[in-house]
């Protein structure tokens, strides 16, 4: 696996924006498909409490891909995405390796009971069973409760630590929890322990 990282084009997208996106990627990749181990990063949106997010000249639209699928994915570059009534120039891509570190960080898993109570021991113990179908040890660190998608979705930031390179590599190629397309359970290199719990 590897990351498929394309330059983005646009003015703001809702907040809720995670299926809207996966669904304009399916209609230009039809073979992105949940279930399949491929992932899309969340997309680095401008922090606030509106429903409307600003999009930065940095941000970027990234892919977890087979490297098999590399190719095929160009036919994003120049393609222009339509999310929730909103346009998204895709621009040139670039390939980034998947780092294995010890430390890895999810912004948002989902949980397996999306509710207004929040069971963050419920949500530990779904942790503990896929990070065990896995073989992977890990120290679990979870963040506050977070809800996506209008409520739609509920989860919790994660940090996994303590990680062996094969464990973490597990780990990235893998993900925990459902909706890997919406953003979801996509792990990325720990940077700083603040970011644990974090909204996006």
């Amino acid at each position: 696996m590897v990351d498929l990282a394309f330059a983005l084009q646009g003015r703001e997208l809702p907040r809720a924006h995670r299926a809207a996106l996966a669904a304009a990627l399916q209609r230009v990749l039809p073979w992105l498909v949940e279930g399949s181990g491929m992932a899309v990063h969340r997309l680095n949106i401008a922090a606030g409490g509106g429903p409307m997010a600003l999009l930065s000249g940095r941000t970027r639209l990234t892919l977890r891909l087979p490297r098999a699928r590399l190719g095929d994915a160009e036919a994003l570059s120049g393609a222009t995405l339509q999310v929730a009534g909103h346009s998204l120039r895709v621009g040139a891509s670039q390939q980034r390796e998947l780092l294995p570190f010890g430390t890895l960080y999810a912004h948002f898993v989902a949980a397996d009971e999306c509710n207004a109570a929040a069971d963050e021991l419920a949500f530990l113990d779904q942790v503990a069973h896929e990070t065990a179908a896995l073989g992977v040890r890990a120290r679990a660190i979870c963040g506050r409760h977070q809800a996506q998608e209008d409520g739609a979705l509920g989860g919790y930031g994660l940090m996994l630590d303590g990680l062996d390179r094969e464990a973490a590599r597990r780990v990235l190629e893998h993900g925990i929890g459902a909706h890997r397309l919406w953003g979801c359970g996509v792990f990325v290199p720990h940077r700083s322990a603040s970011a644990v719990g974090q909204p996006d």
